[in-house]
Order: C-alpha cells, then structure tokens, then sequence
C-alpha cells in the first residue's frame, strides 16, 4: 500500500513559526510533524508520496529518497490555491490501487489506519461538541457518508468532524474536482471524495476515531505536545 501526505499549504495561521520552514518541519516531542505519521504507517506501507509546496525543499533535502527503508517520492502542487483535493490530484501519476491519505499537520495513530483500510473508501472522523470551523460529515443509517459540508455550510454545534484521513483507490481519479464550498475556487478532498461516492457507486464508510489532534494554530503546538506525552504515558 502507498501513503500520501499532503503537505504543500503555506500554513499561514502558524505565524513567524513557518517562515523558514513549511509547517509539516515543526518539531513536536523530538519528531517532525512528517515523522509522527510516518512512523504510524502500517507496515505493508512500502511508499511515502509526500505533495509539497511552500518550501518543498526543505523536506526533500532532509528526508532524501527515504526513511527507514521506505522509498518516498516528491509531487510537487503548482496550484498554491487549488486546495485538497487539487493536492491529490498531484499525485495521481504516481500512485495505484489503493493508499491512505493523511494531512501533513494532523497528527493520527496507527489503529485508526488499520480500522480504514478494512473498507474500500473511508473517511477517519471524530465527534466533537463544537465543529467550529471544521468539515461536518453527514452519515445515513448504514454508516455510509451522505454528503461532507465546509463550515461556510453549516451551523456548527455538536457534531461529526472530518480528520481529512482517506483510505481511497486509483478510481477517485475517475471523477471531476469539487469546490470546497459555492463561490470558492479551491477544491475540497472530502467533498470530492463525497461527491465521487455517489457517482461512482463506491460506499465511503465512517470510522470513529480514537486519537486525533489537529494543529491549525501556534496556540495547538503545546495541547498537541501534550497529547503526546499523555498517550506515551497511557501506552507505557
């Protein structure tokens, strides 16, 4: 199975902290953000293809062809405004069959990916008390994904939140980008992703997430430290 990180976005709520390096570098607990998912990676993971952008060669000249035996393969995103879905788009040369898809910023467990990959399609989610500005999934009786809406579209409140983790296949690739939300050139992976679903006749699974931590902001870098330091304790 392959990986995709996607990792190209400037990162610009991260302030000076990202000015000479692109935010997935930040260190957290002795680890860059990367190698918090690379080493999460199930070990039939043979490829790492990580979509860079801002300050891609910062990444390419410290992580070279690969990590710990695992080849890694650089697309780069020209589109500095097309979005997540765009961003996987980069990469579709060169990926096949199927492969996870994870944020270069968040930070997952290796549990949830092998709870993914049991489907054909998934999504990783987290039901949270305040979705705030965060993606909200809409999931029927069968578990199934009925449509993903961008905060512009929804109300907020108590309820399913996207983590941007995807298990897909090549056959994504067979649909048409989608805007993140009306009136908004980017395109969105999870509206994509949902959107393709239906049209394509695959069924996108839930799955509840035990551990996610996602770091849009400098104030999340030390309740992401934290995180970590507390999951370290409970696995000892």
């Amino acid at each position: 199975m392959q990986a995709v990180i996607l990792a190209a976005g400037r990162g610009t709520r991260m302030g000076d902290l990202v000015d000479t390096i692109p935010k997935p570098m930040l260190m957290l607990e002795g680890k860059t953000l990367l190698e918090h998912k690379f080493d999460i990676l199930p070990d039939d993971v043979d490829e790492i293809i990580i979509v860079i952008g801002y300050l891609g060669d910062v990444i390419k000249e410290h992580y070279g062809d690969a990590y710990n035996g695992r080849k890694i393969t650089y697309v780069t995103q020209e589109n500095v405004v097309g979005g997540t879905a765009d961003a996987l788009w980069t990469a579709k040369d060169a990926l096949k069959e199927k492969f996870v898809v994870l944020m270069g910023d968040d930070l997952y467990v290796r549990e949830d990916i092998e709870a993914c990959r049991v489907y054909e399609w998934a999504i990783l989610v987290k039901q949270i008390p305040d979705l705030g500005t965060r993606g909200k999934v809409i999931v029927g009786s069968d578990n199934r994904v009925i449509d993903i809406l961008e905060h512009e579209n929804h109300t907020g409140g108590e309820g399913l939140a996207g983590t941007n983790m995807f298990i897909l296949d090549t056959r994504i690739f067979k649909h048409h980008l989608v805007p993140r939300s009306a009136h908004i050139q980017e395109f969105g992976l999870p509206q994509t992703v949902a959107d393709a679903s239906k049209a394509l006749g695959v069924p996108l699974h839930v799955v509840p997430a035990t551990w996610w931590v996602q770091i849009t902001g400098p104030e999340d870098v030390d309740t992401a430290g934290q995180a970590l330091r507390e999951r370290a304790t409970f696995a000892l």
